[in-house]
């Protein structure tokens, strides 16, 4: 392999001094930590115990909402949603007066760790399963830049690399499979392996995670395999370091339905019309979650009647957090123009939505796993080499899902 640059460099006020080493950063997507353990203590997580006696495994809170765009946007910039914009896979825009899918670099407020990083001289590469994050990860990014959804399609000239099915040796996989991950995975290890890229953020999809239950067969077999892709990449030398974007609960009733609370008809049967309720977790994948979460915003028409909304709301069986805009900006990081009046979050078991014509319950695959809530907010950390005195000290204080490159890069060495 060529030689790895070793050039500092900064991203959002902070200072990155990387090793000589490929640095890999892993987000697993909906990775709660009952998966690691679960695996592991079927013997088929090798790899990952490893890296968790000899390096260091913690757990870390992610950033609210606990959905997918606003964590993998917070993880590449180091920075919570207040600070990069990113509040959801989807809001309201009241200056426009219409509901967009949040899935642009236009979106984003903050610069990337990973375009500093090649502007450093890092040979780069982001890899996602999804391809509705590909845009954001690869902001102002001169590198490689591709999704597994998609991976048949990346050129040069807009990617960074051609034929990447034949680089990974693998073809593209449905995004709906276990492969999709894999792929990524894959993509990582032959990257390093053939010199094309010595700085990666692997983001995976959440999908057999919203299917599967830790102590599934399916589960099992799956982070096994991807056990077998991070021990390859450590064989490459790689200082790795891996988290979730968020968690993820069964979220049911005792006889196995969707625990679901539609927000908007509870407030028009209680106060009349007037409420605009956004589920932030929609986005084009209607198997993973059918559009519920733990987490919706709430735009109120009139004003005068927000306090009386939210005590109200507060009172609600299955309803844990009621937030106005000033403690959602506050306590929840939420950039303020892009939240509504009210922010509410529910119970492990619960989720919340708009109305039962907004959620397609019968594209699931299978049972309601979710998340977007406080219960997803806690996450795993795993990395492949001990810490340093500065960052053991700062892992056991509040460390965030999105500090996993300044611990990865500068907390290993």
């Amino acid at each position: 392999m060529n030689s790895i640059s070793t050039n500092s460099f900064k991203a959002n006020n902070k200072t990155y001094s990387p090793s000589a080493n490929p640095i890999v950063v892993i987000c697993i997507d909906g990775s709660a930590d009952d998966y690691l353990d679960v695996t592991a203590a079927h013997g088929r997580l090798p790899n990952l115990e490893k890296m968790s006696r000899t390096g260091y495994r913690g757990m870390v809170r992610g950033a609210l909402p606990s959905f997918t765009n606003v964590n993998n946007s917070s993880i590449v910039t180091g920075v919570a949603p207040a600070i990069h914009g990113i509040s959801g896979n989807f809001f309201y825009d009241t200056a426009k007066d219409e509901e967009v899918m949040m899935n642009s670099s236009a979106y984003l407020r903050a610069e990337t760790i990973l375009a500093a990083a090649a502007n450093a001289g890092r040979k780069v590469a982001v890899v996602t399963a999804k391809e509705k994050l590909r845009d954001i990860l690869s902001h102002k990014l001169t590198g490689i830049a591709i999704s597994a959804e998609k991976a048949n399609q990346a050129v040069k000239e807009t990617h960074g690399i051609d034929e990447v099915e034949k680089v990974v040796g693998y073809p593209t996989p449905t995004i709906y499979s276990a492969d999709a991950s894999l792929f990524v995975l894959r993509a990582g290890t032959a990257l390093i392996q053939q010199g094309l890229a010595d700085f990666l953020y692997l983001s995976l999809t959440d999908y057999m995670q919203h299917t599967y239950a830790p102590d599934s067969e399916e589960s099992l077999a799956f982070y096994e395999e991807m056990d077998k892709e991070i021990g390859k990449m450590l064989a490459l030398g790689a200082v790795i370091g891996a988290t979730a974007d968020h968690g993820m609960n069964a979220k049911i009733k005792a006889d196995g339905t969707p625990n679901v609370l539609f927000v908007e008809d509870m407030l028009e049967a209680q106060f009349g019309a007037g409420f605009r309720v956004i589920c932030p977790i929609t986005d084009p994948y209607v198997k993973h979650h059918g559009a519920l979460g733990s987490y919706v915003v709430v735009h109120v028409d009139d004003k005068s009647r927000i306090t009386e909304v939210k005590n109200w709301l507060a009172l609600q069986s299955g309803i844990t957090e009621v937030h106005d805009k000033e403690s959602a900006v506050r306590l929840l990081e939420q950039p303020e123009d892009r939240t509504g009046d009210l922010v509410v979050m529910s119970g492990r078991d619960v989720v919340v939505g708009r109305r039962p014509q907004y959620h397609d319950l019968s594209a699931l695959d299978g049972t309601l796993r979710s998340h977007g809530g406080r219960y997803e907010e806690m996450v795993p950390m795993v990395l492949s080499h001990p810490l340093n005195e500065t960052y053991r000290m700062k892992a056991a204080g509040d460390p965030r899902n999105f500090d996993i490159f300044d611990f990865t890069v500068n907390g290993t060495h």
